[in-house]
């Protein structure tokens, strides 16, 4: 039996300091979080599918007048060159490749967030450039968006392992030597079926999963002072709420990434600045 003051084993010692670690790194990525204590979810509003298309039409406008594919053409163009680069010198890498890729949608929402700043600024009438978009690290939330951005990085990584032992599974531990060979294995070979139908069946759930706790979470979160819990219940409330239309926003997303990535990611300089955007409004048409 143990008692008070016992000789704690090595097991009990470490199982200690973890706790206090996680309970310490916990209140410095959110600092006071009894302000929020027992805080009421917003409500959430109805929307329609002609809101989607008012979302995306205010996206475009907001990207047109801000002009903020200016700063993607600085961040996208020599990330693409560092992955392929990457991927062209090692073979190993290939396989992983699409996993990387796609994993994107899983924090993309926290990756938004300047965007989601440029249009909350320009939405109240102030001189907005693409500047702007960094005073986002100001934001009295800021804690809360690097926990939720924290625990999106957690998805991301998990499904990276998944994507990892599926590839294992199926087409075998051996990396293919050329890149054709390669793309023989995945699209014509008895592998094809069980990998295909595995990774895009696990990543899509992945992306639900991230989808439906970040789409209002991480806005919500830059605009009023609540939780992070509060904010992710939010999330949820909304997606549940609007089942149909969320589902088409989140088919919506998936399409651009696709057609955006297709040429070589340069399609993403405009697709990711339109959604970023889009999601501001779309957020201020869920939450009342």
């Amino acid at each position: 039996m143990a008692t008070r003051n016992h000789v704690e084993n090595p097991a009990e010692f470490m199982l200690e300091k973890l706790t206090w670690a996680v309970r310490d790194f916990g209140r410095l990525i959110v600092p006071h979080p009894e302000r929020h204590a027992g805080q009421a979810v917003p409500d959430v509003r109805r929307i329609g599918f002609a809101d989607l298309r008012d979302a995306l039409r205010a996206g475009v406008a907001d990207m047109a007048a801000l002009r903020d594919d200016i700063l993607f053409v600085a961040l996208i163009y020599p990330l693409a060159g560092l992955v392929l680069a990457a991927a062209a010198a090692n073979t190993n890498l290939l396989m992983m490749l699409f996993p990387l890729a796609s994993g994107f949608a899983i924090v993309a929402p926290v990756a938004a967030t300047g965007l989601y700043e440029m249009s909350r600024r320009r939405e109240r009438g102030e001189r907005v450039t693409w500047i702007d978009a960094f005073k986002a690290f100001g934001s009295p939330a800021i804690g809360s968006i690097v926990g939720m951005g924290l625990i999106l990085l957690a998805l991301f990584g998990l499904w990276l392992a998944v994507a990892y032992q599926i590839g294992q599974a199926t087409l075998g531990g051996g990396a293919p030597p050329t890149l054709s060979m390669f793309a023989r294995q995945v699209f014509a070979s008895p592998a094809s079926a069980p990998l295909i139908v595995g990774g895009v069946g696990a990543g899509f759930l992945f992306a639900a999963v991230a989808f439906a706790m970040s789409v209002v979470s991480i806005p919500l979160l830059l605009d009023r002072d609540v939780g992070l819990w509060t904010a992710i219940g939010t999330s949820l409330k909304a997606v549940a709420a609007n089942p149909g239309p969320m589902a088409a926003w989140a088919g919506i997303i998936a399409a651009a990434l696709v057609v955006g990535s297709i040429p070589l990611l340069v399609g993403l300089i405009l697709v990711v600045p339109i959604l970023g955007h889009a999601s501001w409004h779309l957020y201020r048409k869920l939450v009342a």
